[in-house]
């Protein structure tokens, strides 16, 4: 049996519900061919660590790699552990492997960086600021894009950093050299230099619609008004405070419902240029014949907050930071499409993918192929596991545990610790913190939580009083 191509196309910071809700023709339509898992989670809301875990299906207490790390002095912490073997490695032995964009999956050396890998390196960092100099073109973004923020680093000091914000701006030089146009003009051109006498392998890496919001035409006016979700501009009663020490609530909290509205609408229209990237790969494969021999999988590295909670960016673990879109759109006539509801994990993706193909799942990962659970008419219990230790440097820890439709987050910043309980089936946009009303459940969970810690290595040690002392200190 011939094995299938296979491509992954990775967005950065799309959020779950307009990838389900919005008007997106190219994606609709794939998903319309795939099995679309609609309770998917990262396993952790950042960049590094996130890809770290879905390329190696390893949870970040595993491959060590826990931040993006910008502070030098928490360097250690942003590299996946030596050894660990990734999708790239399983796949290079038999498939042509490509990888186009951007290159998040960091080891040390970095792997585009190693000799007679078999892997043809094509990344965002690497080539595209010579691009745009050969043109005399500036980069997307910019002073006007970034504000100063304080960062804590090693869990101990403050640092300065300097990120995003949701600033928005129209990108004059165009499409062709905006950072998606490069990637997908990239991505195509893998296609045609492909070695047809073997399977081949791409690893597409899409920046949108990840900030600077600094879109070019069409799709910078392209979306005259959007509808905003109720929690967008509000901070709920029972959210952690503790949000505010961290990036998300540093920024995020400067805005008003009114500005987001604005920045929603810049927002949909990097949405729909990524949509136009992956209806631009699909119609390629279609016209090389090779769509039908083909597994796609589609899916964001994380979500993005864009003022739910008055929060920006991602680096929480409420859900329009981590639920994700996953797709599989299976090579014909091989499996089952349609959409399951049951939580998943980006974990899940890598098992899956060896199944799909035919290769051997390494036998120590924490996931399991998704393939056999589409036809399981009871859904099997499995609880999902979700991390977040910093950004740039090793800090304002949470973790998470989510249960069916139940989820618990702990927040810690420090020495404090803050719980919040929601049930997602009556409260999807997690406004109504339950602690208090259910601290069985939230003891059940948490005492999960703590277990799989354990299991897993995490270096946060929490304790099962650590709930209880807060309970009776928000009743007191």
């Amino acid at each position: 049996m011939n094995k299938p191509n296979v491509i992954v196309i990775m967005a950065d910071q799309l959020r779950y519900d307009f990838f389900a809700s919005r008007h997106m023709p190219n994606l609709q339509a794939l998903a319309a061919e795939s099995a679309v898992f609609a309770n998917a989670y990262c396993a952790a809301p950042l960049c590094v660590p996130s890809r770290g875990s879905f390329f190696t299906g390893h949870y970040p207490n595993t491959t060590g790699c826990l931040i993006n790390a910008w502070v030098e002095s928490d360097k250690q912490h942003g590299i996946i552990a030596e050894g660990t073997s990734n999708l790239y490695d399983l796949l290079a032995q038999e498939w042509d492997c490509w990888h186009t964009g951007k290159q998040h999956l960091l080891y040390e050396p970095p792997l585009e960086r190693r000799p007679a890998t078999g892997i043809h390196w094509h990344t965002l960092e690497d080539h595209y600021a010579s691009m745009l100099t050969s043109r005399g073109h500036r980069a997307p973004g910019g002073p006007r894009f970034r504000a100063r923020v304080p960062e804590l680093a090693s869990g101990k000091h403050t640092v300065l950093g300097d990120y995003s914000t949701p600033e928005t701006g129209c990108y004059e030089p165009g499409f062709d050299s905006f950072f998606d146009g490069y990637i997908l003009r990239s991505s195509l051109d893998a296609l045609d230099k492909r070695d047809p006498a073997k399977p081949f392998f791409l690893s597409a890496m899409f920046l949108a619609p990840h900030p600077p919001f600094d879109v070019p035409e069409p799709w910078y006016s392209m979306v005259h008004e959007i509808a905003l979700p109720q929690n967008v501009g509000e901070w709920s009663a029972g959210q952690s405070p503790l949000q505010l020490y961290n990036l998300t609530g540093f920024i995020g909290s400067r805005y008003s419902r009114d500005d987001w509205q604005e920045i929603w609408r810049v927002y949909a229209g990097l949405v729909d240029l990524l949509d136009h990237c992956v209806g631009a790969l699909v119609a390629k494969l279609k016209a090389l014949r090779i769509y039908d021999d083909t597994l796609i999988v589609f899916t964001s590295d994380h979500g993005e907050m864009l003022g739910s909670h008055c929060l920006w960016q991602k680096m929480c673990l409420y859900e329009e930071a981590v639920r994700t879109p996953v797709l599989f759109k299976w090579p014909k006539d091989t499996h089952a499409v349609g959409l399951h509801t049951r939580p998943v994990s980006h974990l899940d993706v890598m098992p899956t993918i060896c199944d799909a193909v035919g290769l051997p799942v390494p036998v120590d990962l924490p996931g399991q192929s998704l393939i056999p659970t589409m036809t399981e008419t009871t859904a099997v219990h499995r609880d999902v596991f979700i991390q977040y230790d910093g950004n740039g440097g090793l800090g304002n820890f949470s973790r998470c545990i989510v249960r069916g439709t139940q989820k618990l987050i702990v927040d810690i910043f420090k020495d404090e610790i803050f719980f919040e309980l929601y049930d997602l089936a009556d409260d999807p946009q997690e406004q109504h913190n339950l602690v208090r009303e259910h601290p069985d459940l939230a003891a059940s969970l948490f005492s999960a939580l703590i277990t799989h810690m354990r299991k897993t290595g995490d270096h946060l040690v929490l304790t099962d009083q650590q709930l209880g002392r807060f309970i009776k200190q928000e009743t007191d």
